[in-house]
């Protein structure tokens, strides 16, 4: 089946040193990049971390200091990447929880500008967790009927997300699905935008440390506050604002926690 495109979809994977996004960097970065009228465009560059590679972590991607040494920064690349996705929506699998987060990470500690608020954010694996509960590989198998061989290598895992999705959206398109709790979130359809709003379903930051209640309002999604309204704390516990901005969170979560501080602030001179 052919996706029903409006922008180009770029299907990407990283990989990188770690799983950290204020501390690790990436190491390879592969992009996919399908047009509404079907063509296809590739980015691939293996990337100088600047910082050393854990052997454990080598083993996984295959990817070594000596592989590195004399390749590009992400600094030297960000710009071509920045370019290569500009006007494309996002797609790949596990990228909500792992590779937007460090991909936005990389571009703000380069300050290469990088604005993912107008991009649609699909992420195969949240419609293959809803439906099936799995992982890549198998996920490859279980749609496609395939062996995914090359696993961690950062192309053949974008390409065969790629293939998922497809297969993905053909059997299911028109299922409705349900949250933990049993309530309907929506359905599966052949449409970008909606399967963005199922991706980022009540998502405030992309770590997830803040999320929207059914009212729609920032709420804390861990540790003491867990469940309290971000702006009531911000506003009762003012320490907690600058202990997270001190912290080792992502980059993205201390502008969004910034964000809602300011529009806070906005308001009360507002009710002032």
């Amino acid at each position: 089946m052919n996706l029903h495109l409006k922008s180009p979809l770029a299907f990407f994977d990283l990989e990188t040193t770690g799983t950290i996004p204020s501390k690790d960097r990436i190491v390879e970065v592969a992009v996919l990049k399908v047009h509404p009228n079907g063509e296809e465009e590739e980015f691939h560059e293996i990337i100088n971390p600047e910082i050393p590679i854990p052997a454990e972590t080598s083993a996984i991607h295959g990817i070594y200091d000596k592989d590195v040494a004399d390749k590009p920064t992400f600094k030297q690349i960000a710009k071509n990447l920045a370019k290569f996705l500009e006007g494309a929506d996002l797609a790949g699998y596990n990228i909500l929880k792992f590779d937007v987060p460090m991909l936005v990470e990389e571009f703000l500690r380069v300050n290469v500008e990088f604005d993912i608020s107008k991009k649609k954010l699909i992420d195969a694996q949240k419609i293959f967790f809803l439906m099936e509960k799995r992982t890549l590989s198998a996920a490859y198998k279980f749609y496609c009927d395939k062996n995914l061989d090359n696993a961690h290598s950062a192309m053949a895992d974008t390409k065969a997300t790629f293939e998922v999705l497809k297969n993905q959206l053909t059997r299911y398109e028109g299922a409705e699905v349900e949250d933990i709790k049993g309530a309907k979130i929506g359905q599966i359809e052949n449409d970008m935008e909606k399967l963005h709003n199922l991706t980022l379903k009540n998502m405030v930051d992309l770590a997830g440390r803040m999320v929207r209640n059914p009212k729609g309002e920032e709420i804390f999604n861990f540790g003491k506050h867990k469940g309290k309204l971000v702006s009531d704390v911000l506003q009762r516990e003012p320490g907690y604002y600058d202990w997270m901005m001190n912290g080792d969170f992502p980059l993205d979560t201390k502008r969004r926690l910034t964000e809602i501080k300011l529009k806070s602030l906005g308001d009360k001179f507002k009710l002032g």
